[in-house]
């Protein structure tokens, strides 16, 4: 049997009840490993301008919030605009990449796959 840790075969649903415990449980306090996740702030009005590479996105957790059912978390990071997209390392925001006026999505998968990398390394000792 092949594990590959931390891999993201899918993308799931949080919500304002479910997003603060995804975010806060991963946090790696005691842990050898820090753990990434990569939220998408989204919004049905515009789903064609989804991020839609995620499924390639390796060694994080994906999660999309619909900001029309969580407008606690779209408040608390401030989403203006969807889609955004927010990287998290250790429970703490650490990147965004947020739509303009145009609603496209701010971000391509090479350049999401860059900001993965440097938050990933940024405390690499």
């Amino acid at each position: 049997m092949l594990v590959l840790p931390f891999a993201s075969f899918s993308q799931e649903w949080a919500d304002d009840s479910s997003l603060d415990n995804i975010l806060n449980s991963k946090s790696a306090f005691g842990n050898d490993e820090s753990t990434i996740i990569v939220v998408e702030f989204w919004a049905k009005f515009n789903e064609a301008n989804a991020f839609t590479d995620w499924n390639k996105l390796s060694d994080v957790q994906y999660y999309r919030v619909d900001i029309a059912k969580s407008p606690k978390s779209k408040k608390e990071f401030r989403v203006r605009m969807a889609p955004t997209i927010i990287i998290f390392k250790d429970g703490v925001a650490e990147e965004s990449f947020k739509a303009g006026l145009d609603l496209e999505c701010p971000v391509d998968l090479p350049e999401l796959q860059d900001a993965i990398k440097e938050v990933r390394e940024a405390s690499a000792f």
